[in-house]
């Protein structure tokens, strides 16, 4: 597994070089490697090399790596960054740290109401749909204050920011545009009272976009893990 650990290694030098060329301090954005349609040897070698947060979409795959790396639970932070169906909530919100893709008041009731006390409040992000393509998910920018300001309200979870999935783009100029408008919609909810101090947006193909625009969650899969194979 020593190509995870040189893979993570190479994702963070361009981080550091993004973060260089935007003025930025490096630690100033977070790795999330993106486990999904990957085993959980390949966390847990992820892990040893000093990997701590895991992106993961499916719930059942999901569920499954938890158990098989519960020795590790305590020093694993797990992010759920798929579609979220509300009969798929309450798993999620007992086993998961974060959720970024939350983009209707239905889901984040669902996660609060079904959050064990025991546990932390749950982190979630607003997935917005900064294309504003019907076959997108995600809450369009327009509606994103209302729901906002509706979740924050929520008990038991904490409300931290803006997540978005933009389409592929070819040069790092198109890539960087969908990022400015979720960059400009959480500088407009901030300067509006919302506490909110987390962007998840850039993937392996437009990192450096997404840092040029100031991510601070950065979601890495095939650069870390490899090509993905869905037929498993």
């Amino acid at each position: 597994m020593s190509h995870i650990a040189d893979n993570l290694l190479a994702v963070q030098a361009r981080i550091a070089r993004a973060a260089q060329t935007a003025e930025r301090t490096p630690d100033s954005i977070r790795l999330l490697a993106v486990s999904k349609t990957f085993p959980a040897e390949d966390v847990r070698a992820a892990f040893t090399a000093g990997q701590c947060a895991f992106g993961e979409n499916y719930v059942q795959e999901s569920l499954s790596k938890i158990e098989a790396l519960a020795d590790l639970r305590a020093r694993i932070e797990w992010h759920f960054i798929g579609p979220l169906q509300s009969n798929k909530t309450r798993p999620v919100a007992e086993h998961f740290d974060w959720v970024h893709s939350v983009d209707r008041l239905k889901i984040a009731q669902r996660l609060s109401e079904q959050r064990p006390d025991a546990l932390p409040p749950l982190n979630v992000c607003l997935q917005i749909n900064v294309s504003g393509e019907a076959s997108k998910s995600g809450v369009a920018p327009a509606d994103a204050p209302a729901l906002a300001r509706a979740i924050g309200a929520l008990p038991k979870l904490r409300l931290r920011g803006l997540m978005s999935i933009p389409e592929p783009a070819g040069d790092l100029e198109a890539q960087r545009e969908p990022h400015r408008i979720l960059r400009a919609l959480f500088d407009a909810l901030v300067a509006e009272g919302v506490a909110l101090d987390t962007m998840s947006m850039g993937m392996s193909g437009d990192l450096e976009a997404a840092v040029m625009e100031g991510a601070t969650i950065v979601r890495i899969g095939t650069a870390v893990f490899g090509k993905r194979d869905y037929a498993h």
